[in-house]
């Protein structure tokens, strides 16, 4: 594996084991500044808790392209503390249910004490619930076992656990020797850590810019409203960056970039979808185009908001979204190849 692609793996890693369910995402936000300024960049936190940086801010400010991946990802809130003891959650984003039950989870209280746990079917015990195969998976069949010696609302409340408090799923990352990257969050943390491995190559030198470029790592995306601010003045394209679907009927794997065509919420920007493609082609990169067929992203908010640009979609192959997911370290370096060969001089 070669350094640029050592240095995304180490920095998806890295991310993926900060937790940042959406709207709790200052810790993944200190982490992501701090690295922007270790390569030299003077990124900034906007007041929603994004981070926004320029790569070149000696470049002419007009005609920029905004670049956007996001560093919120699914998780869920105490919606409720029942009299047992156990918690009742509430989704933040689009958790489901069904890819939730029997995983850990970290309380986080408002002081700051984490406390561990499983989220788990009520009456959880095959041998007992004769209903146990037949039960619909929703929020209000499952619940959060604490580990902890609780059986009354009390006893938890006693801990300094409220409703409100977010609650984190174990990612459960692992990198093979085969080169794929599995995890839960890769949506959006890989494409995190591709960005700043486009970043690190610029500080470099390794890769010319022909236009003012920024970057956008925001943190509501999952609830929708991440790229609908912070576009800074003379940014005419907006590029997310976000993860490519793989699945029936697409053509997109986990080894390629994906440049998406339409989504549930309408075509990309025709001249935007054929750049990126006469670009994948220039550099060599494996590619698909795709239409999604249930997918909103960051730039189209942006363009919701009222901002008048130019957007694109891509994104590394990733597997299972929203669940335990799968891409390539091939998908990194083939959505890098695509990001620096649009880009560049």
């Amino acid at each position: 594996m070669n350094p640029d692609l050592e240095y995304i793996v180490e920095q998806v890693k890295a991310v993926l084991a900060i937790d940042s369910p959406t709207g709790y995402t200052k810790h993944a936000a200190d982490y992501v500044l701090g690295e922007y300024r270790r390569l030299g960049y003077q990124p900034r936190l906007t007041g929603k808790g994004g981070v926004l940086v320029c790569l070149n801010p000696e470049a002419p400010a007009a005609d920029g392209v905004l670049l956007m991946a996001h560093m919120d990802t699914l998780g869920g809130m105490v919606a409720e503390i029942c009299g047992s003891g156990r918690l009742r959650l509430t989704n933040l984003g689009g958790m489901n249910p069904n890819n939730a039950e029997a995983e850990n989870v970290r309380v986080v209280t408002r002081t700051g004490s984490v406390y561990t746990g499983t989220c788990q079917l009520k009456n959880a015990s095959v041998h007992v619930n004769g209903e146990y195969s037949s039960t619909k998976r929703g929020w209000d069949t499952m619940e959060v076992v604490l580990d902890e010696e609780v059986c009354t609302k009390e006893d938890v409340e006693a801990l300094g656990i409220l409703p409100g408090d977010v609650v984190c799923f174990d990612p459960r990352t692992t990198v093979t020797p085969s080169g794929y990257l599995k995890s839960r969050f890769l949506d959006d943390k890989l494409s995190v850590a591709i960005l700043l491995g486009q970043a690190k190559r610029a500080a470099e030198g390794k890769t010319r810019l022909r236009c003012r470029v920024w970057h956008h790592i925001t943190a509501f995306e999952e609830v929708g409203h991440g790229g609908a601010s912070s576009v800074p003045e003379g940014v005419a394209e907006a590029i997310s960056v976000d993860m490519g679907c793989v699945g029936d009927g697409l053509g997109c794997k986990e080894t390629q970039v994906s440049i998406c065509a339409k989504d549930s919420r309408g075509p990309y920007h025709y001249d935007m979808v054929s750049g990126l493609i006469a670009a994948a082609r220039r550099a060599g990169a494996d590619f698909a185009v795709d239409v999604y067929p249930y997918y909103g992203s960051d730039v189209e908010a942006a363009l919701s908001a009222g901002h008048d640009l130019r957007h694109g979609l891509i994104g590394a192959g990733v597997y299972a979204s929203h669940g335990y997911e799968r891409s390539h370290v091939k998908g990194a370096e083939n959505t890098l190849k695509l990001l620096e060969a649009y880009l560049g001089v």
